[in-house]
């Protein structure tokens, strides 16, 4: 019997070193941004139980969540109507104690309520793990991906949301992005505009289907409002209200009038133009960025206050960020009262984007610098002393596996991309001189230890 071709899941991928060393330049920089804005670390489990992670997301996010079978036997105490009936989804939740993670949120939630007495409010933590979603596989979508978060458990201040597009444009930037937008929405303006258009009762419907506007433009809006229930009435209303206007603050302007009768949409109003104000008046740099987006909605049901999604322009790949205010999340784990506010990178999207884009091209690889090559396994406690000066020197060595012929040793470090072959013999041994050989150029010197370390340090040729 043929044996089976390893692989790997739908929606997951292998990395190799160069790629996992681009992706760690990605956490690095959002990391340094994160932690220049004062937020600090922490890491949660990738297996949550069941109740802390359904009903958090609504419907449509619940269908995503991975379950993790119960252990040993799964089936023992299993309602038999159920197995007979292969209803699924009631199955699951009787042979599933444990899911994984779906988001780094609502784990901060949980967190927060459990740790409330070791920690300060306000709390400002940042957390680069994984998550896992069953969604559909495709060009910048996964099931296993990571997530970047910097989250504000503990205040309802304006001030957050100021930051956090500061950090949005901040990490962005030194990431290499230069045509990328950073959009803002509040879910207290959608709310209005269902009481506007009095259908209150369809809140839930309406904020799922605008937020797929960008994605299948107003005729694909149209049909699934329909298909939900929505007349033809209302969905005209709709229509004329999320017609762009000119600018952030025409569009406020626009808000202003047909909600002069709503207070709350009002006040969503006002607070959308103080973060405007902030953060055009600090850095006026990111006023050409920032949009006021009347049909980003964000589908987590968590969001309370304005919400953020960043979008690269001129590329197919989805959102790259998002985020918004989530007041009394901790509501749902016993904790009444904290205000949260939060957003979150998606590393993998980013990781793709900067591929085609070509901004890896000048980061510095990691890969080894010198290669010890030697003639004789006698050398071989000379090469290790070699290896250790340079090392402690943090100029990265890497030694032959064996004493092959010189040309094989050399052609092993060619292929590893290593730049430099330190060439060890009896001569050079008993001269403490030895050969520097760069394989780009074929150029060759005869340097003692200290000048070697000395001529790395200072860039080589």
């Amino acid at each position: 019997m043929a044996k089976e071709k390893p692989s790997i899941p739908q929606g997951t991928r292998d990395f190799l070193p160069y790629q996992v060393q681009q992706r760690q330049y990605i956490f690095q920089t959002i990391k340094k941004v994160f932690e220049n804005y004062g937020f600090l670390p922490i890491e949660t489990p990738a297996v949550e139980k069941l109740n802390t992670l359904i009903g958090k997301y609504g419907e449509e996010g619940d269908r995503l969540i991975f379950k993790v079978l119960n252990s040993g036997n799964f089936l023992k105490g299993v309602d038999e109507q159920l197995l007979k009936e292969k209803d699924y989804n009631k199955l699951g939740y009787q042979i599933c104690e444990k899911v994984l993670r779906y988001d780094l949120t609502v784990p901060l939630a949980r967190f927060v309520v459990m740790h409330q007495n070791e920690i300060v409010l306000p709390f400002k933590r940042y957390q680069i793990q994984p998550v896992w979603r069953g969604d559909s596989p495709q060009k910048g979508r996964y099931r296993e991906f990571w997530q970047c978060d910097a989250d504000i458990v503990g205040s309802d201040s304006l001030v957050y949301e100021v930051e956090f597009i500061q950090m949005y444009y901040e990490a962005l930037k030194n990431l290499g992005f230069q045509r990328f937008t950073i959009h803002i929405n509040h879910r207290q303006v959608l709310q209005a505009v269902v009481d506007l258009l009095h259908i209150s009762d369809k809140f839930s419907d309406f904020c799922i289907v605008i937020d797929k506007l960008d994605k299948i433009q107003w005729k694909g809006v149209t049909e699934e409002l329909q298909q939900k229930g929505f007349h033809e009435e209302v969905i005209q209303k709709i229509q004329k209200i999320f017609q762009l206007q000119e600018g952030f603050k025409e569009t406020i302007n626009f808000l202003k009038e047909e909600f002069c009768n709503l207070p709350s949409g009002l006040k969503a109003l006002e607070e959308l133009e103080w973060i405007y104000e902030v953060v055009c008046s600090t850095n006026p740099a990111i006023e050409t960025y920032l949009i006021f987006d009347l049909a980003l909605a964000r589908g987590l049901n968590y969001y309370t206050g304005s919400i953020l999604e960043v979008k690269l322009q001129d590329m197919k790949v989805g959102s790259i960020g998002g985020g918004g205010r989530y007041d009394n999340l901790t509501a749902l784990f016993g904790k009444e009262g904290l205000s949260g506010a939060g957003i979150s990178f998606g590393i993998d999207r980013i990781y793709d984007a900067m591929n085609e884009l070509q901004l890896f091209q000048n980061l510095d690889l990691k890969i080894p610098m010198i290669f010890i090559a030697y003639f004789d396994n006698k050398h071989l406690k000379k090469v290790f002393e070699l290896a250790n000066f340079l090392r402690k020197r943090n100029i990265r060595t890497e030694i032959s596996p064996k004493n092959d012929k010189l040309g094989k040793q050399i052609q092993l470090a060619d292929k590893k991309q290593i730049p430099y072959v330190l060439i060890v013999g009896e001569e050079e041994i008993q001269k403490e001189v030895y050969s520097l050989k760069h394989l780009v150029t074929g150029n060759q010197k005869n340097l003692d230890l200290f000048e070697i370390a000395e001529f790395i340090k200072n860039g080589g040729y």
